[in-house]
C-alpha cells in the first residue's frame, strides 16, 4: 500500500512538472515570436538570452554562449507581459478587444486597423482607406463590424469577413476622436474636435441624432449599459451625461482640474469612471451625478481608462509609459503595468477578464496578465528615456543622460550603476568628458550646464545664465574652458573650476546647435539654427567671422586639425568648407541626399567624413572636393571621430578604413564596423550575430572595443561584451563546411536565422 501511495505521489509530481514547463514553454513561444518569425535560429541565440532566470526553457537549454563574455541582464520571473505586438509604423492611439476576446484591433497615426490573434499574436488582417491618423477603433456587440474614427473627420466601418469597408459616416467638421456602440448594436457614437457627439445608423449609415454643449474638443464618448445614457469627455474640463432619444443634457460632471480625456460606465451602470491630464481618475455616481473618489498614483496625464468585465478592477493608461490597476470600490492601487517605453494611450480587458491590452506610442500593443502583478525591472537604473551615452577618454566609465534629469557613471567591466549625478531639474540632453577624463560635463532643459569630478561624483558647481535649453557643450583642449550652446541664442564661456562665467557671445538670430573649440582654444565657432556658423575669439569674446552661406539651419561644425579650416554640416543636404582667417567659402561639398548630422576631420587634414540622415557616411578629399567614398549604414548615424587616420568612430561603432594599394593613395575600402547595432541586430564583421528583442533595442548606443552599451527608452542600460576570437573562429568554422555561397548563408544563419 505504501509504494503504491509513493507511486502516486511520483505520478503527480511528474505531471506537476510537465504543466509548469508547458506553461513556461508556452510563455517562451509567445514572448519571442517576433524572433521565431523573422529569425528562426535565433531561438537557439536571443530568445534563450533575454528570458527570465528562472524560465525552465531557459535552464534546460541555454548552455552558455563562448563568444559572449558578459551577457544582459534580464528579469528574474515571466512578469504580467504576454505578447508585444509588432507592425504599426507610428503610434498606436487605440486598441479594442472583439466580443470573443479572440481578436485585437489597433488603430495607428499610419492610417490604419491592424487586427491580431490573441491566441498567437498573428496578424489576422490591415484595414486601409482612412487619408489621416486613426484615433479610435471599436468592435460592434456582435463581432461583424468594426469600427473606425479618423482625423480625416469620417467613420469607417469594416466588414469583419471581407476585410473591406462597407459604410463611411460622414458629417463631422473636424478630427472624430472617439467611437461607440450601444449594447444593442443600433446605434454608434462618435466624438469629434467640433464639439459635438453624432449618433449614427450603422446599417443605414443615416445620422440619428447631434449632442451639443461642450465648449471644446470631444474626446470620448460610452454609452451606459442599458444604453440610457451617453456619456462625453471633453477638454472643457467635464463630463456631460445626455439621454440619447432626446439628445437632451442628464447632467454635468464637474471637478477635474485639466483636460477630461476618457469616460467610461461600470459593468452595472451606476458609476461613471473619467481620466484626466491632471493625473487623476475620479468615480462619478449616475444617478446624482456627485463625486464617490479620486484615484491618485499617476506621475502624467491619462489618456484612458477602463473597467474590468466584473467591474472589480478600472485600468488606467498615462503618459508616464504605465497602465495601473484600481479597485474602485477602495480606490486602492492593485497593480502597475510597466514595460511600454513611451506614452501608453490607451487600455482595455478582453471580455473574460483575463487579459489586459495597451497600445502606446512606442508603436507596440501589449497584451497582460492582470492577475500576476507587476512587471519586474530588468536593470537598476534610469527610470525615464537615456538620450545620450558615452566612454570615457580610458574607456573605463561610461555616462549616460537620461530624461529622469541624473546623470549616471556605469563600470563596463562590473555593469553596476556607481554614480548617480542628481542636480538638474529637467532632462539632461548630452554629457561629455573633458580630454583627460577627469571632467564630466552635463547640458540640461533646465538652462544649465553643471560639470561634475567622475571620481568622486562631486558637483563642482553650476554653470547658470542661459534663459532656455543647453543644446551641446565641449570643453577646450586644455580643459580649461567650457563653451554652451543654448537655444537662447547664444554662446557662454565658462571656467569649469571656479563655475565662474568668462564671457557671453552674443549675435546669432536663433537657437545654436553645436559649439567647438579651435585645436590652440583660440576661437569657438558656432553653429545655428540662422543658417550661420559665427567665429568668436575666447580671449576677448568678440565676434571674429561670420560664416554665410548655408540654407538652412546648421547641426554641426568642427575646425581641421591644425585649425586652417571649418567644416559645417547643414540641413540643406551639404557640407561647407570655410578658411577661419578670412571668412571664406573653401568649397561646398555636395552629395547627401537628406540632412548632413555630423561632420569630422581626419586626424592629418586631408579627409573629411560626414554623416546623413540618408543613413550613409560619405568620405571627401578635403583637396578636391570630391567624394571618395560612401557607405551605407543602416541606420542613422549622429556622431562622428577619428581615433587614427583609418578608424572612424560612428557612436554604434567603428569603421575601418583601409587604403587600396595605388600610388595616389585616395581610394579607400571601407570595412564596416566590427561591433555595433542597426535596428533590432547586433552586427559584428558584417554577420548579424544576436536578434534584440523589442524592449533591448537601444535608443542610444556607443561601443570600446569589444563592450557594447546600449541606452534605452524604459531608463535601462545595457552591457554585452564579445569574444572577437571566439567570434571569428566560429564564423571561419561554419564558412569552410559549405561552399561560399553556402558559407554565406549557412554563417548567417548560425546567427541571424
Amino acid at each position: 500500500m505504501t509504494e503504491v501511495m509513493l507511486n502516486e505521489k511520483r505520478k503527480l509530481g511528474v505531471c506537476q512538472r510537465l504543466l509548469e514547463f508547458a506553461y513556461d514553454a508556452r510563455r517562451f513561444i509567445l514572448h519571442n515570436r517576433s524572433i521565431i518569425e523573422i529569425a528562426p535560429l535565433q531561438v537557439y541565440y536571443s530568445a534563450l538570452l533575454f528570458v527570465p532566470t528562472t524560465s525552465l526553457v531557459r535552464r534546460k537549454y541555454l548552455f552558455g554562449f563562448p563568444w559572449i563574455l558578459m551577457g544582459p541582464k534580464v528579469v528574474r520571473r515571466w512578469g504580467p507581459l504576454m505578447l508585444t505586438l509588432e507592425g504599426h509604423s507610428s503610434w498606436v492611439r487605440a486598441v479594442a478587444f472583439s466580443p470573443d476576446a479572440k481578436l485585437v484591433a489597433s488603430a495607428s497615426g499610419d492610417h490604419t486597423v491592424r487586427l491580431w490573434d490573441t491566441a498567437t499574436a498573428g496578424s489576422r488582417g490591415v484595414l486601409k482607406g482612412h487619408l489621416d491618423c486613426v484615433n479610435a477603433v471599436v468592435f460592434s456587440p456582435d463581432g461583424k463590424l468594426v469600427a473606425s474614427a479618423s482625423s480625416d473627420g469620417t467613420v469607417t466601418l469594416w466588414d469583419l469577413a471581407t476585410g473591406g469597408s462597407c459604410r463611411v459616416l460622414k458629417g463631422h467638421s473636424a478630427w472624430v476622436r472617439a467611437l461607440a456602440f450601444s449594447p444593442d448594436g443600433k446605434l454608434v457614437a462618435s466624438a469629434s474636435d467640433d464639439k459635438t457627439v453624432r449618433l449614427w445608423d450603422p446599417a443605414t449609415a443615416e445620422p440619428s441624432g447631434l449632442l451639443e454643449g461642450h465648449s471644446s474638443w470631444i474626446n470620448a464618448v460610452a454609452f451606459s449599459p442599458d444604453a440610457k445614457l451617453v456619456a462625453s469627455a471633453s477638454n472643457d474640463k467635464t463630463v456631460r451625461l445626455w439621454d440619447p432619444a432626446t439628445a437632451g443634457s442628464c447632467g454635468v460632471l464637474e471637478g477635474h482640474s485639466g483636460r477630461v480625456i476618457a469616460v467610461v460606465f461600470s459593468p452595472d451602470g451606476k458609476l461613471v469612471v473619467s481620466a484626466s491630464d491632471d493625473g487623476t481618475v475620479r468615480l462619478w455616481d449616475t444617478a446624482t451625478a456627485g463625486s464617490c473618489g479620486v484615484l491618485e498614483g499617476h506621475s502624467n496625464a491619462i489618456n484612458a481608462v477602463v473597467f474590468s468585465p466584473d467591474g472589480k478592477l478600472v485600468a488606467s493608461a498615462s503618459n508616464d509609459k504605465t497602465v495601473r490597476l484600481w479597485d474602485p470600490a477602495t480606490g486602492g492601487l492593485c497593480g502597475v503595468l510597466e514595460g511600454h517605453s513611451s506614452w501608453v494611450n490607451a487600455v482595455v480587458f478582453s471580455p473574460d477578464g483575463k487579459l489586459v491590452a495597451s497600445a502606446s506610442n512606442d508603436r507596440t500593443v501589449r497584451l497582460w496578465d492582470p492577475a500576476t502583478g507587476a512587471l519586474c525591472r530588468v536593470l537598476e537604473g534610469h527610470s525615464d528615456y537615456v538620450l545620450a551615452v558615452m566612454f570615457s577618454p580610458d574607456g573605463k566609465l561610461v555616462a549616460s543622460a537620461s530624461s529622469d534629469t541624473t546623470v549616471r557613471l556605469w563600470g563596463p567591466e562590473t555593469e553596476a550603476s556607481c554614480r548617480i549625478l542628481e542636480r538638474h531639474s529637467n532632462e539632461v540632453n548630452t554629457v561629455v568628458f573633458s580630454p583627460d577624463g577627469k571632467l564630466v560635463a552635463s547640458a540640461s532643459d533646465d538652462h544649465t550646464v553643471r560639470p561634475w569630478n567622475p571620481a568622486t561624483a562631486r558637483l563642482l558647481g553650476v554653470l547658470e545664465g542661459h534663459s532656455d535649453r543647453v543644446n551641446a557643450v565641449a570643453f577646450s583642449p586644455d580643459a580649461k574652458l567650457v563653451a554652451s550652446a543654448s537655444s537662447d541664442g547664444t554662446v557662454r564661456l565658462w571656467n569649469p573650476a571656479t563655475a565662474g562665467s568668462c564671457g557671453v557671445l552674443e549675435g546669432h538670430s536663433d537657437a545654436v546647435n553645436a559649439v567647438v573649440f579651435s585645436p590652440d582654444a583660440k576661437l569657438v565657432a558656432s553653429a545655428s539654427n540662422d543658417k550661420t556658423v559665427r567665429l568668436w575669439d575666447t580671449e576677448t569674446g568678440e565676434s571674429s567671422g561670420l560664416l554665410e552661406g548655408h540654407l538652412s539651419s546648421i547641426r554641426a561644425v568642427v575646425f581641421s586639425p591644425d585649425g586652417k579650416l571649418v567644416a559645417s554640416a547643414s540641413f540643406d543636404n551639404t557640407l561647407r568648407l570655410w578658411d577661419p582667417a578670412t571668412g571664406g567659402s573653401c568649397g561646398v561639398l555636395e552629395g547627401h541626399s537628406s540632412w548632413v548630422m555630423a561632420v569630422v576631420f581626419s586626424p592629418d587634414g586631408t579627409l573629411v567624413a560626414s554623416a546623413s540622415d540618408d543613413k550613409t557616411v560619405r568620405l571627401w578629399d578635403v583637396t578636391q572636393k570630391t567624394i571618395i567614398q560612401e557607405i551605407h549604414t543602416g541606420g542613422q548615424i549622429t556622431d562622428l571621430a577619428f581615433s587614427a587616420v583609418t578608424n572612424l568612430d560612428t557612436g554604434p561603432g567603428m569603421l575601418t578604413l583601409t587604403s587600396r594599394p595605388n600610388p595616389s593613395n585616395t581610394t579607400w575600402e571601407i570595412l564596416p564596423p566590427p561591433l555595433h547595432v542597426i535596428g533590432e541586430w547586433v552586427i559584428w564583421n558584417r554577420n548579424k550575430i544576436l536578434f534584440l528583442p523589442w524592449d533591448y533595442r537601444p535608443s542610444s548606443s556607443v561601443v570600446n572595443n569589444d563592450i557594447l552599451v546600449m541606452g534605452h527608452q524604459s531608463g535601462h542600460i545595457t552591457f554585452m561584451r564579445f569574444d572577437p576570437t571566439t567570434l571569428a573562429r566560429h564564423l571561419t568554422f561554419s564558412s569552410t563546411q559549405l561552399s561560399p555561397v553556402q558559407g554565406k548563408n549557412f554563417c548567417c544563419s548560425i546567427f541571424l536565422l
